[in-house]
């Protein structure tokens, strides 16, 4: 189990990216949620002691990861955002390198390793390939098998499916999914659909601030009454935006789907709407947006 208490991190151009997050993450896939800029990466960062924070604690199977953090990357697995990889390379050559960085000293004990790991990632036919042809999801299930070396216990992946194909986002899912069984992994995403078909908990970041967290089927069950439709054409948008809460639009055969919050119904034409995890998601953004104006003004 990881425990986070209150974390906070305030880099020297003055921006805090982390204000006093409390988390507790058990095993398994474990969804964290937010826009760009929200502070996942500082936080996952921080969780993988590549910088340290500012005050707060991070312990991880009641080890302290400030304090003690060889022994936390020695059960660590980190897929970063921007995942670099020595382009003339191969995959296997790659592989067996990390392996001895890691400490696998055993040629034989690598090499069976390295193969398991480009099996499991569905790259084992393109093993002799440069990194450099690799699509990228095969760079990323690369990253996945990278990360999986010393039989890490606690798994981070950020923005892990950014870019993919939809073939390879179900590959990628998949993968995330065998992975998660038995360890604890996170999943840093701006992408919801990620959350909603891997996670069965989660937790949302907004402003450097835990603003929503649990199992993503409470959270919808906390909004089933509360959200409303109605198509709108583009001269009505910013009318409705002045008159209502809304959370979210997008466009349907040309007109704009506003989805606003209320308690009943809010006007003529709006029909009641199954909310799902998007819509908590928009709508614990709005009320976290809502909230910093409300207390800067």
């Amino acid at each position: 189990m990881l425990e986070i208490s209150n974390l906070s991190k305030t880099y020297d151009n003055g921006v805090r990216a982390l204000n006093n997050i409390s988390l507790t993450v058990p095993k398994g896939m474990f969804g964290l949620l937010g826009p760009n800029g929200a502070g996942k990466s500082s936080l996952m960062r921080t969780i993988a002691t590549l910088q340290l924070a500012d005050s707060g604690t991070i312990r991880f199977n009641g080890i302290d990861v400030a304090a003690n953090p060889q022994q936390i990357r020695a059960t660590l697995g980190y897929l970063p955002q921007d995942f670099g990889v020595y382009p003339r390379i191969s995959a296997e050559d790659m592989l067996e390198h990390m392996a001895v960085l890691k400490g696998i000293g055993n040629k034989k004990e690598r090499r069976a390793l390295v193969a398991e790991l480009l099996h499991q990632t569905n790259l084992y036919n393109d093993r002799k390939k440069n990194l450099s042809g690799y699509s990228g999801g095969m760079r990323q299930r690369f990253g996945i098998a990278q990360a999986l070396i010393g039989d890490p216990q606690l798994i981070i992946v950020d923005e892990p499916t950014a870019g993919l194909d939809p073939q390879e986002r179900n590959r990628f899912h998949n993968l995330l999914s065998e992975i998660g069984e038995n360890v604890v992994v996170i999943l840093s995403t701006h992408i919801v659909e990620d959350v909603a078909d891997l996670c069965p908990n989660m937790a949302i970041l907004a402003g450097g601030r835990i603003v929503a967290g649990g199992e993503p089927e409470t959270l919808v069950q906390g909004l089933r009454g509360k959200v409303w439709r109605r198509a709108v054409d583009k001269a009505e948008l910013e009318q409705c935006r002045a008159q209502f809460d809304v959370i979210s639009t997008r466009l349907l055969a040309g007109r704009h789907v506003v989805h606003v919050l209320a308690d009943a119904q809010p006007g003529e034409g709006f029909e009641p709407l199954q909310p799902d995890l998007e819509d908590v998601y928009f709508s614990t953004l709005f009320g976290a947006e809502r909230q910093a104006l409300e207390t800067a003004a």
